[in-house]
C-alpha cells in the first residue's frame, strides 16, 4: 500500500503515535433495469485488498486540502478505473483505531457515499497496486465479511430504493430500534 507523502511526513513527527485522519468510502450502486423480475437485486462494485485479501468497497484517505466527495471519485477511478458521481451522503463516523503491522496506530472519520458509474464504461479493472482483483457482485451474493461494510451497503441500497425516508448514519454502529 502507498502512504501518502504527506502522512510519511507526520510520521517522521509523531512516530506510531495515534493519527486521526479524514477518509472515504465509495459504495457503486448498479440498480437493477425497470422491468426485471422481482428476484433480482442491485449489484454493488468491490475490490479484492492486497494487503489482506478481504473484499470491500472502494475506500481511502482524503488528501489535505481536498473535498470528501471528490477524494470518493478520485480514489474509484483510481482503484477500479471507473469514473463515478456522488448521488448520496450515506453516513460519517468514526472506523478504528486501526493498528498496523508496522505499529502505526490510525483512526478514521470516514465519509460514506453511494455513487453511481458516470463514464462510458461499467467494467471495472485493477488500476492500481492496492487492489488484486476489481468485480461486480449481486448484494445477495457478496464476498463482504466486514459488517460495518455490510451495514453500509445495506444502507447504499435502502437510500437508492427510499430516498425519501432515508437518514444518514451517525456513527457506524447499529441503528438502535
Amino acid at each position: 500500500m502507498a502512504i501518502p507523502d504527506f502522512i510519511v511526513k507526520l510520521r517522521e513527527h509523531i512516530g506510531h503515535d495515534p493519527l486521526w485522519l479524514p477518509s472515504v468510502t465509495a459504495l457503486i450502486i448498479r440498480d437493477v433495469p425497470p422491468g426485471s423480475p422481482f428476484h433480482v437485486v442491485p449489484d454493488v462494485l468491490l475490490v479484492k485488498r492486497a494487503d489482506n485479501g478481504e473484499w470491500t468497497p472502494p475506500t481511502g484517505i482524503v488528501d489535505p486540502g481536498e473535498q470528501p466527495h471528490i477524494a470518493a471519485q478520485r480514489e474509484v477511478l483510481e482503484e477500479t478505473g471507473l469514473e463515478v458521481s456522488v448521488e448520496a451522503l450515506l453516513g460519517v463516523g468514526k472506523v478504528g483505531p486501526v493498528t498496523y503491522d508496522n505499529g502505526d496506530v490510525t483512526s478514521y472519520m470516514d465519509t460514506t457515499m453511494r455513487c453511481v458509474v458516470s463514464g462510458s464504461s461499467d467494467v471495472p479493472f485493477v488500476a492500481d497496486d492496492e487492489n488484486t482483483e476489481v468485480a461486480w457482485f449481486p448484494i445477495s451474493n457478496m464476498p463482504v465479511t466486514n459488517q460495518r461494510f455490510r451495514m453500509v451497503i445495506a444502507d447504499a441500497v435502502a437510500q437508492l430504493k427510499h430516498p425519501q425516508g432515508f437518514k444518514p448514519r451517525m456513527g457506524y454502529e447499529k441503528r438502535q430500534a
